[in-house]
């Protein structure tokens, strides 16, 4: 297998990473697999082929679409709960409106002509809404659909990869990524060239590392409607090398019975927790397939695997895969097959001995940057609890983020969570005033952008000094967690807890106008305000996240405030539970302690003390 890199605009400044495939060692590693599977006559006794009007989305035959629609209605669409000891990182269920397109600011879509990719695939890779679009029912759907009456030309399908690439395991821990999918509804009779897959990349391929050095994970991949899946690693250098590139080492074919005509769930582990560190392959639930880091040179291992992912789903057409197993597309192959994607989820587990942490001391504070790349980058995405979200520095050493605690801390523990853009070489260091720095970490030229250390050290503003870039882009970190106890020995925040509400999604029932909006209520700027119309009721919210145990609200209304309010929180932003109201609000910064919890919190506001709207400086909410 081979690759190459592509640039074009998105969010991450261009950068994006293609892998190419090649039939070149497939078909002798993967014959003997093929043969010993062709035991199994009943996984491939498929129907007739059934041919609709090409690109027909019923091309594929009634009977799948109906058997499709039944697994659809009989699967939940909520993401399930984290296994035992992880918690849940990322995670998506594609609840948008049938027929539209994926959040970019989440998913890339990766556009343009199979044969790019270098795997011999034929199809053209599309952002239409026939390619790839959610149902309505909780579903991803990408479509392979022909045109024509040549088999070997004339299709369209989808692929797309995640925005973030900060999804990895903390040396010591362990990452879980999970889908459930319905493989496309074809057969061994009608799905000759048919090549779904759910898998990632390691991220620094997108800083210009060559794969097959980076890492590819391949989770799950079938072809031909062979109801089976195949898992892979693949690294080292190609041709050949320490993992037989570009077959690469894996499970070969295994048995999936059924994966054609329901769901099933799909998961790979990285465990960094034990030595030697393994990947482990999962069919629903079941561990089918482990590799262990000494059946390679320790060297190609940490290259490929020791660092963060960003995840894909694809449904190709043709290529060296399927050829491998007798080929395809052909004149039986049917147009409107779809790769079907429920939800898709990353779970962590913490290194062992970080349960006892505590919480991370550095979320939702006040957090400024030497410089940003852009707006869509500031410093305070590195300290939001989001690991899809991050903070880039200009393209110059050095650069500094840094934190205030609002209090000095006596600090224990910090974990960074950088871009593939990390920092090479950087310092973590601490302050009483935010003017005068002392070091208390150093870290020396290790570009791995998954860094976890001990400190020893205090202060009230904590700094990562960044003085040289593991590539030719910025400083770019996706978290900087921070734990440690308060230096007074006092617990949490004075006067009630830590601040929960600053940078997480804001919404409100109005605002005066674009200068004016939600948002600006909860970016710890107390320069910048939300203003609402000039009429009552109105109302503003935040999204926390999670539930939290909340114990204040500090409102800082402008001049125009709200003479009568209430505080209310919810679980499903919903159902509104009051846990404060009063009808003679004064204006001004005041502080509502308050008893309850929730994941979202409300300022609903009956009475104006002017005739302008109501507007909040800052909307703070504290809790635990």
């Amino acid at each position: 297998m081979s690759f190459r890199r592509k640039r074009g605009d998105n969010q991450h400044s261009g950068r994006t990473g293609r892998r190419r495939r090649s039939a070149v060692g497939l078909v002798a590693a993967l014959a003997a697999a093929a043969v010993a599977f062709a035991g199994a006559p009943a996984a491939f006794a498929g129907a007739p082929a059934q041919h609709g009007a090409p690109g027909s989305p019923a091309s594929a035959g009634s009977a799948a679409s109906a058997r499709q629609a039944a697994a659809q209605d009989a699967v939940p669409d909520a993401v399930p709960a984290p296994p035992s000891g992880f918690s849940t990182t990322w995670s998506d269920d594609f609840n948008g409106p049938a027929g539209t397109g994926l959040n970019t600011g989440t998913w890339r879509y990766d556009t343009g002509a199979g044969s790019g990719f270098g795997t011999g695939e034929i199809e053209t890779m599309t952002n239409s809404t026939s390619n790839v679009y959610q149902d309505g029912s909780g579903h991803l759907v990408l479509k392979a659909l022909h045109s024509g009456s040549d088999p070997n030309s004339g299709w369209t399908s989808g692929r797309v990869e995640t925005q973030a690439d900060g999804f990895g395991a903390q040396p010591g821990g362990v990452v879980r990524m999970q889908a459930s999918i319905q493989q496309p509804d074809v057969t061994t009779a009608n799905g000759a060239g048919y090549w779904p897959a759910f898998w990632m990349l390691g991220s620094p391929l997108r800083v210009g590392v060559p794969w097959p050095g980076s890492g590819e994970v391949d989770i799950l991949e079938d072809i031909n409607g062979r109801s089976s899946v195949f898992s892979t690693l693949h690294c080292g250098v190609s041709p050949g090398g320490p993992c037989n590139e570009s077959s690469g080492i894996g499970s070969g074919e295994h048995a999936c019975p059924g994966c054609q005509t329901g769901y099933h769930t799909y998961a790979v582990e990285v465990d960094r927790s034990t030595s030697p560190e393994q990947i482990r392959w999962y069919l629903d639930g079941t561990n089918f397939y482990t590799l262990r880091a000494d059946q390679v040179d320790a060297t190609t291992w940490a290259n490929a695997v020791d660092h963060s992912y960003f995840i894909i789903f694809d449904l190709a057409i043709g290529g060296g895969f399927p050829a491998a197993f007798g080929g395809g597309p052909d004149a039986s192959t049917v147009s409107g097959g779809s790769m079907n994607v429920d939800y898709v989820a990353v779970y962590n587990k913490p290194p062992a001995g970080q349960s006892g942490l505590g919480p991370n001391i550095a979320r939702s504070k006040p957090t400024t940057a030497s410089s940003t790349e852009s707006a869509d980058f500031p410093a305070s995405n590195a300290t939001d609890g989001d690991v899809t979200t991050r903070w880039s520095s200009g393209f110059s050493d050095p650069q500094w983020l840094q934190v205030d605690l609002g209090r000095s801390y006596d600090l224990t523990h910090a974990t960074l969570t950088w871009e593939a853009a990390a920092a090479s070489g950087y310092q973590l260091q601490t302050s009483d005033n935010g003017t005068d720095w002392r070091t208390i970490y150093t870290n020396s030229n290790s570009p791995a952008d998954i860094q976890d250390t001990a400190l020893s050290g205090s202060g009230r503003y904590v700094r990562v000094y960044a003085t040289s870039r593991a590539s030719q882009y910025g400083d770019s970190l996706y978290e900087l967690a921070l734990y440690g106890t308060p230096a007074d020995g006092g617990g949490g925040d004075p006067g009630g807890g830590t601040l929960l509400s600053q940078g997480r999604p804001a919404t409100a029932s109005s605002s005066e106008n674009s200068s004016f909006v939600a948002a600006d209520a909860v970016d710890g700027n107390t320069g910048t305000r939300w203003s609402s119309g000039f009429s009552d009721p109105q109302w503003l919210q935040v999204d926390l996240g999670a539930t939290h145990t909340l114990s204040k609200v500090v409102l800082n209304w402008e001049t125009a405030y709200a003479t009568a309010y209430r505080i209310q929180t919810s679980d499903d932003g919903a159902t509104w539970t009051d846990v404060y109201s009063t009808a003679n609000g004064t204006g001004g910064t005041q502080t509502v302690p308050i008893t309850g919890s929730g994941r979202y919190v409300r300022v609903d506001c009956t009475a104006r003390a002017t005739q302008y709207g109501d507007s909040l400086w800052e909307f703070q909410v504290y809790g635990s």
